[in-house]
């Protein structure tokens, strides 16, 4: 019986059928097996297989493949079926090879000129078939195979409209892969010059091309903005009936009109010729108008059309920023979606009315619109349209509505949707201190914040409290009496704990005159929330009782009796039970002056800008709306998340001198040149790009590796687009580095990566291992990554890393040299002045010494020689040297094979503004790294 011929292949719909029939996985192989050995029996033995029972044969191993098979025979007979006349033949054959054929195969070089074959071909059919397999394949051998073909094709003038079509789109496909497969000069403005094509279909793939390039090269394609411009305006006002083949809905051409105004987007401004910007406005204008009109069909595909195209206007509008009446008309039309019965419209205008909120021209028109969103955040039932309309609150506050804008957020909190309560903390948070002209409303919304969604109010929103009291002497009364209040609640969440234990400790005396609020009653407050609390907050409050102590010495026996319990028992937290015992010891021990003194109040913290927006933005990266009215749209700043608490963690370190690195907040942080020990050794390395960020915002990059050699924390690198923070602890031959990447621009960096740059022989001195960072690093936030270092043998040069990565298409790549010097090696090492000079005597050898003379870099400062010299890693002995102005140090640079002393003396010479530094050491290249490290930094 003669095969079926035609598209029906029955031999196939009958295996397939088998397939479906099958009753379990084994008889699905079973029968799967059975017709792969037909299969290659027929391949190897019967020569004479015409194009039809190839082409059934390979569409059964590719239906077997796609089921999760593996295939691998059958690959030729599908490159033969490309050689093929016949549609569905060549169709199958193009098919397998784009899904089975890897592109390492032996067979790549027969497939790439049956493709070229076909390309050449004057059936327009047989070239879309292979441009659609070079673009399914996509790899860089098919980018360079075809780098010349394809152009061709794209901009020839005897190319049919259909190829062209394909070619665009192939094109753009190699281009993400390979962007270099795009050839430069001329051909820039002929790619260009394809938004003027007659057809539409030309124009929409072109228009998708023309953007890819574009974002990589804005300068060199920018003659598209009036090209663009002009082919938009032409579409908005032509009529239904001109444009019929691509009219979708009675709305001409959508597609390429969204694509048309997300083109424009890449240019801000769009142009600076007047007849283009005024044409431009009249099309968006007249997009807003069409917007108004009577709908022409009643079919939800006409409003998402129209609806689509409206939206990107108002994109393009917002991104521009420079049209008063639009804006205020575009804010207008929004509005009235806010009403709309789609959920879809309703979340889309909140989103956009967001970024209009944040404009000088249309933030009045936003804010008529209060109330509705007001609603929104209250009624949605779409949790996606709650979160918008929250944002929308906090994008358009400002002074006028601040505390209406807080105070629903707080009502709204109550039963607010648990995902959203912890960025609403975070927001009602930095709304609360950016707008408050009376602070102790602040202080009642930061409370209430925390009575409410207490698990959810970060530790960055109780610090900042706490700072703000400390620094306004005009709130710390009211703010002792509003938590002293607060904590009278039979359930008290222990974030208010942490904040009453410690603004009662400082300020508890303001409010101990009234009866109802006396040292005692405090005291019997605070401890009744104790046994309820996590081991930090009882820390917090043991610091708080020691305080009390200052404060009010009536209460001390019953303090000590607290500590002594504590002291006394087997506790499971050996912290809490050897701060207890100390602090009995101090309040038994020290004076009333002494004791006054180590207690004395909280010193004002220096003025800097919260760290909370830092935080909302980095569980939020690239979505949290400004919260200001911009001018400009130049890239924020990063603030850190621990920019404020530094200040808190070293204020109280005197408390606890068995553990410096413990303040009253419980705390952990690092000290400046030792590892800390003990369980919280890990999270010393945090985020320190706040603390140090210089407002410094050029287009120049800031960088200076030289300051490291007298401090290990700081910015490290800065420009634009990045801010490389470092933060650094050695002990020993050992170190660790915290590198910080913060993304300063509003689009993520891609491609993001960083290399360290250092021989295998320097690895033999410092080994230097560095952990993965994630490739993508997004708009506002900020990633760590971690370095460990080894110092095996003492060595001259530092580790460099080379960093590149993608912004908005464009390669960037530069070094930087870690602050990896061998000083950060040392251990400082006291002397007395015979113990000094006796060795400094015995280095006396020719190879043991080495000496410079140097003219200050600037006025001779001796106290700030003294500051360097002190963060340099040695020891600064005073009244050691004769004469007074002369500096001395000494320590040990430990390394894996050896340690070596190492001695220091710099003299200055005021009459000539000069420094003469001797270095003396155990072995001859440390004296000559040391001394060339400390050379002219002076």
């Amino acid at each position: 019986m003669a095969p079926v011929r035609g598209d029906g292949m029955r031999g196939l719909a009958v295996f397939i059928s088998d397939i479906r029939n099958c009753k379990s996985k084994e008889a699905e192989v079973k029968r799967i097996n059975k017709e792969l050995a037909n299969i290659r029996s027929k391949f190897k033995g019967d020569k004479t297989l015409d194009g039809y029972q190839k082409k059934k044969y390979v569409c059964k191993l590719l239906f077997i493949f796609l089921l999760g098979h593996d295939i691998d025979f059958g690959h030729m007979e599908a490159v033969n079926l490309l050689s093929s006349n016949k549609y569905s033949e060549k169709q199958i054959g193009y098919l397998f090879i784009s899904v089975l054929v890897n592109t390492n195969s032996d067979l790549i070089r027969l497939i790439i000129q049956s493709i070229k074959n076909d390309l050449q071909s004057r059936n327009p059919v047989h070239v879309n078939l292979a441009l659609q397999c070079i673009a399914n394949i996509g790899s860089r051998d098919m980018a360079e195979s075809f780098s010349n073909e394809i152009p061709k094709l794209l901009v020839s003038g005897d190319t049919m409209d259909v190829v062209k079509q394909s070619a665009a789109l192939c094109l753009l496909r190699l281009f993400r892969s390979s962007p270099d497969i795009i050839p430069g000069g001329e051909w820039t403005s002929r790619i260009i010059h394809l938004l003027n094509d007659q057809h539409m279909g030309v124009v929409t793939a072109a228009t998708s091309l023309i953007d890819a390039l574009v974002k990589r090269n804005p300068d060199e394609y920018k003659g598209c903005v009036n090209l663009a411009v002009s082919r938009l305006s032409r579409i908005v006002t032509a009529s239904y009936t001109d444009l019929q083949d691509y009219t979708y809905y009675f709305v001409p051409a959508p597609w390429l009109s969204v694509k048309l105004l997300r083109l424009l987007q890449n240019y801000n401004p769009v142009t600076e010729e007047a007849g283009v910007r005024a044409r431009l406005n009249e099309t968006l204008e007249t997009i807003l108008n069409k917007a108004q009109e009577p709908p022409k069909s009643k079919k939800v595909q006409h409003s998402n059309a129209k609806n689509a195209v409206l939206f990107e206007a108002i994109n393009l509008i917002i991104h521009s920023d420079s049209e008063p009446n639009l804006l205020v008309r575009a804010c207008n039309q929004l509005g009235q979606f806010l009403s709309n019965r789609e959920t879809n419209l309703r979340y889309l205008a909140l989103e956009s009315m967001c970024h209009l909120a944040t404009s000088e021209f249309s933030h009045e028109e936003v804010k008529k619109h209060q109330e509705v969103v007001i609603l929104s955040m209250k009624m949605e039932k779409d949790v996606s349209v709650r979160q918008m309309a929250v944002d929308l609150l906090y994008a358009m506050c400002d002074r006028g509505n601040a505390e209406e804008i807080v105070q629903e957020m707080l009502n709204y909190l109550e039963t607010a949707d648990y995902s959203i309560r912890e960025e609403m903390v975070l927001k009602v948070a930095i709304l609360a201190e950016k707008y408050a002209t009376d602070y102790t409303w602040y202080v009642d919304v930061i409370l209430n914040l925390i009575r409410i969604a207490g698990d959810y109010v970060s530790e960055e929103v109780w610090y900042r409290v706490i700072q703000i009291v400390i620094n306004r002497e005009e709130v710390q009364g009211y703010a002792a009496k509003t938590v002293f209040e607060a904590l009278q609640a039979p359930a008290c969440h222990e974030n208010m704990v942490k904040v009453g234990g410690y603004i009662l400790g400082e300020f508890g005396n303001l409010i101990a005159g009234d009866s109802r609020s006396a040292p005692l009653v405090q005291f019997k407050l605070l401890h009744s929330k104790y046994h309820l609390c996590s081991p930090m907050t009882r820390a917090l409050l043991l610091s708080t009782y020691i305080k009390f102590i200052n404060l009010f010495p009536e209460i001390r026996t019953n303090i000590q009796d607290v500590f002594r319990q504590h002291s006394n028992l087997r506790s499971a937290d050996a912290e809490l039970q050897q701060r207890a015992s100390e602090y009995l010891q101090l309040s038994i021990v020290a004076s009333t002056d002494v004791l006054a003194t180590v207690l004395e109040e909280m010193p004002s913290f220096p003025e800097r800008e919260s760290s909370i927006l830092a935080v909302l933005k980095k569980k939020k990266p690239g979505r949290v709306p400004e919260n200001e009215i911009r001018e400009s749209k130049s890239p924020a700043p990063l603030s850190s998340v621990t920019q404020n608490n530094a200040h808190v963690n070293n204020s109280h370190s005197k408390l606890n001198n068995s553990n410096a690195n413990t303040d009253l907040l419980g705390l952990s942080t690092p000290p400046s040149n030792n590892i800390g020990s003990g369980s919280n050794s890990n999270s010393t390395l945090i985020d320190v790009l706040g603390d140090m960020y210089s407002s410094n915002n050029n287009s120049s990059a800031v960088y200076n590796t030289k300051k490291f050699l007298f401090k290990n924390n700081g910015v490290l690198f800065e420009n634009e687009m990045l801010q490389i923070g470092v933060k650094s602890e050695f002990r020993q031959n050992l170190g660790r580095l915290g590198l910080f990447y913060g993304n300063k621009t509003q689009v993520p960096l891609s491609n993001f990566n960083p290399v360290l740059q250092w021989s295998a022989e320097d690895a033999l001195k410092l080994n230097v291992q560095m952990k993965a960072v994630e490739p993508t690093l997004e708009a506002g936030a900020q990633i760590q990554q971690l370095l460990t270092a080894e110092c095996i043998e003492d060595y001259a040069d530092a580790p460099t890393i080379e960093i590149s990565f993608r912004y908005n298409g464009t390669q960037q790549k530069f070094s930087i040299k870690l602050p990896l010097s061998v000083n950060k090696f040392f251990e400082p090492t006291e002397m007395n002045a015979e113990s000094f000079f006796a060795r400094w005597k015995n280095l006396s050898g020719e190879q043991q010494r080495s000496q410079k003379v140097f003219k200050a870099a600037q006025p001779l400062d001796l106290a700030g020689a003294r500051n360097k010299l002190m963060g340099f890693g040695m020891q600064l002995l005073d009244q050691v040297d004769p004469n007074p102005d002369n500096m001395v140090c000494a320590g040990i640079i430990h390394t894996q094979s050896q340690q070596v002393g190492c001695l220091m003396r710099l003299e200055p010479n005021k009459q000539a503004q000069m420094f003469r530094l001797t270095v003396r050491a155990s072995k001859e290249t440390v004296t000559r790294e040391i001394c060339d490290l400390l050379s002219d930094q002076f």
